[in-house]
């Protein structure tokens, strides 16, 4: 089942955001087949102030095990975390 995740940063957390972003990457790529899609929220000036994930997890207790684990959530970077079920129906990557 695919879970889609958005995770908001905190405001002003860009510094943490860039320290911590060597071992998000890393973890993100340990994951391997159950990240089936990810990447920052941008704002306007394009700077990063969020993350969207697709996962690929048995449920949803596993998809927030999933997102807990990134070391983004280690040093609270998010103020809010969105999970839903995400089917992809629509456009040029299909899930």
């Amino acid at each position: 089942m695919q879970y889609f995740v958005y995770r908001q940063d905190k405001p002003n957390s860009h510094e943490l955001r860039m320290k911590t972003r060597p071992a998000h990457m890393q973890y993100a790529e340990e994951l391997g087949e159950k990240l089936l899609f990810a990447g920052p929220a941008m704002d306007d000036n394009d700077n990063m102030i969020a993350s969207v994930w697709i996962v690929e997890a048995k449920d949803r207790s596993e998809a927030e095990l999933i997102t807990a684990s990134d070391p983004y959530e280690q040093v609270e970077l998010f103020e809010s975390k969105i999970i839903h079920k995400f089917k992809s129906t629509a456009g040029k990557v299909s899930l």
